[in-house]
């Protein structure tokens, strides 16, 4: 099967047009839908016309548009154009013999096409009339633009509003998959009522983004839909309290649901209040008790209990939350299970403080080697032994066992297995020089979690201080973790040869200092994790910023607006602005005019176009037709200037 891709340039191939630059490379352009309407207005005058008795009207329409675009700069410098294909431009260029009426035809026996300039600014389209082929040149797009938003944006008297609004239901029915649009863009409109949340909630399915209030929450977790209760989850501890996780669960009646909402509280690491503790402890299916021994927080005293449970997997579970407060007593107790799995579990345990013998390690009785290895205390020739062994996995999970010999680093250091010396390189109890000197691998661009010993240290100045000058780029990003740090440790990875370093300085740091928090504006614009960051960093630079305006960085240029002394002109002069990052910070802002908006919802940009389509600016009757409009309806329900009684009547179902 073919792609669209694929087609489309089957077409272009038959058109005789040749790949100029592809999908993508139309920056100036606005959108296709954009570009139709001269072309389709009933105003439309043509700039040329074929009759289609003539003799061949195909080629007399290519002759007069290669002649109309020849005279009207349609060519970009390398001859590129471009023409409109599965929605969006794709730049091409005439190859040798080339035919476009013929080809491009939108129906068969109707030569119509559209073809823009590279820069955006002339327009030449092709449409079929009664008995004749026009050809319309729109010289210059952009003050046809303009003239058309000049007219949207006129002054609307209440009356022109209530009928706008009117209009929205009053004219032809609203269809369904419009409807399911709007509901999701609703359910994130700040000026929805809170009565109507919990309707469309259930409606959309839709549990995360803007905050549930408390009693949302509530209406659902006892709502009586198990697809309802289980979507809740999707807020993950953040939201959900653990009165609210303790309610969700206790309340499930369902066996297989209620064991899967401890797994997932599990995963989610959720708290639960000790009463919820204690009743999944003595929960009737034995996997949900299995399951609970794993929840974070789990009380000491409920962990004990689990360990005297009759089936031998929920006692296995409980193994590792218990330990730490069982006396010597009790573990030996464990370690004499009449259950395999449950000795194995607390011997592994053990073996985290008691060496493992090669002799132990070697009859298998304690589960998987590699996990062994990896968590236990080994004897000295035990270690040395695997030190050297030939599967890699093993030697791996080595370079990460709590306790080494320096013998056995250094021979790890050693090893011909890059992973094996990557891994070591991480290990705690190196000094710096050690770590320094083995030969690890590391992909700058990789993702990397935290380290966790070095998390533990963050409020330990003197391990920061000397951890912020290690060779190890993951040692340093996991220092810039903290939240707080000295002046000195700030500025030392301030000045970081490793742009994540100051990134995660910039999200997680309060002593960030502004000079650097600006140069990673420049080219970070926030994470799922950290979305306003760096921009909304304490420190960032909120003053003294409208000398920004003139930059030629587009990324300090918009700065100026969060200038307070910056003025509504500016705003309207960014809506103009060649860059599409400053043009949607416009389009975001409060200040923007009418004018503006309307002028936005053509950028060539989308990101744009949806900024413009949520202002509140936007003249009522522009704003029903984008509601009305499929492409723009869900981002048009989020606008807050939608009156409450039309919000009641969009939430309505049909």
């Amino acid at each position: 099967m073919t792609t669209p891709r694929e087609r489309a340039e089957a077409v272009l191939a038959e058109a005789g047009l040749e790949d100029a630059g592809g999908w993508g490379r139309a920056e100036h352009a606005l959108p296709v839908r954009a570009a139709l309407r001269p072309i389709a207005s009933v105003a439309a005058e043509p700039t040329a016309v074929v009759r289609l008795d003539a003799a061949d009207p195909y080629a007399e329409t290519d002759a007069q548009w290669f002649r109309l675009a020849t005279g009207h700069g349609l060519f970009g410098e390398d001859g590129g154009f471009l023409v409109p294909l599965l929605g969006s431009w794709f730049r091409v260029r005439l190859g040798e013999r080339w035919r476009l009426a013929k080809t491009l035809q939108a129906q068969p026996g109707s030569p119509e096409f559209m073809t823009l300039s590279p820069d955006g600014r002339t327009l030449i389209g092709v449409t079929t009339e009664e008995y004749a082929v026009w050809l319309i040149v729109v010289a210059d797009v952009r003050a046809y633009q303009e003239q058309r938003a000049l007219v949207l944006a006129r002054e609307e008297s209440e009356e022109e509003q209530k009928a706008a609004w009117e209009g929205l239901f009053s004219r032809i029915r609203i269809p369904q998959s419009t409807r399911e649009r709007w509901a999701l863009g609703l359910l994130h409109n700040p000026s929805l009522p809170e009565d109507l949340r919990l309707g469309l909630v259930l409606h959309t399915r839709r549990f995360h983004g803007r905050a549930l209030p408390a009693k949302l929450i509530d209406e659902l977790i006892a709502h009586p839909d198990w697809k309802v209760r289980c979507g809740l989850v999707d807020l993950g501890s953040d939201q959900l309290t653990p009165s609210q996780w303790s309610r969700l669960v206790l309340a499930e009646e369902d066996d297989r649901h209620r064991w899967a909402l401890v797994g997932i509280a599990v995963e989610h690491r959720a708290t639960f209040v000790p009463a919820a503790y204690e009743r999944l402890a003595a929960d009737p299916v034995p996997r949900v008790r299995a399951e609970t021994a794993a929840l974070t927080g789990l009380p000491a005293a409920v962990a004990r209990t689990l360990l005297a449970d009759p089936e031998p997997r929920v006692r296995e579970c409980a193994c590792a939350a218990a330990w730490p407060n069982l006396d010597s007593e009790e573990r030996r107790a464990l370690l004499a299970d009449p259950a395999p799995g449950v000795r194995a579990a607390a011997r592994r345990l053990h073996h985290r403080e008691h060496p493992v013998s090669r002799a132990v390690f070697e009859s298998g009785e304690l589960g998987d080697p590699a996990r062994v290895v990896e968590d236990s205390v080994l004897e000295p020739d035990l270690a040395d032994h695997l030190s050297r062994h030939p599967d890699a996995d093993l030697r791996r999970a080595l370079a990460a066992s709590p306790q080494l010999s320096q013998e056995v680093i250094a021979v790890l250091a050693e090893d011909p297995d890059s992973s094996v010396r990557s891994i070591l390189a991480l290990r705690p109890d190196l000094t710096e020089p050690q770590r320094a000197a083995i030969s690890y691998a590391f992909a700058p661009a990789g993702h990397y979690s935290t380290l966790p010993w070095v998390h533990a240290l963050h409020d330990d100045a003197e391990a920061m201080r000397r951890l912020a000058a290690s060779t190890h780029p993951l040692v340093r990003r996991s220092v810039a973790r903290a939240r707080r740090l000295p002046p000195d440790v700030v500025d030392r990875l301030a000045h970081d040869e490793d742009r994540v370093v100051h990134l995660f300085l910039a999200e997680s740091c309060d002593d960030a200092p502004p000079w650097m928090l600006l140069q990673v504006w420049l080219w970070w614009n926030g994470s799922l994790s950290s979305p306003g960051r760096p921009r909304t960093h304490p420190a960032f630079p909120r003053t003294d910023l409208l000398h920004y305006a003139e930059d030629p960085h587009p990324r300090l240029r918009q700065l100026a607006l969060d200038d307070p002394e910056s003025t509504p002109d500016l705003v309207e002069r960014f809506t103009l602005d060649p860059h599409h990052e400053v043009r949607c910070r416009a389009a975001a802002d409060p200040r923007l005019s009418r004018l503006g908006a309307v002028r936005l919802l053509d950028d060539p940009d989308g990101s744009v176009r949806r900024a413009a389509t949520r202002s509140p600016r936007l003249p009522a009757h522009v704003l029903v037709s984008l509601l009305r409009d499929p492409e723009t309806a869900e981002d048009a329900a989020l606008n807050p200037a939608i009156p409450a009684g039309i919000i009641r009547r969009m939430a309505e179902r049909p």
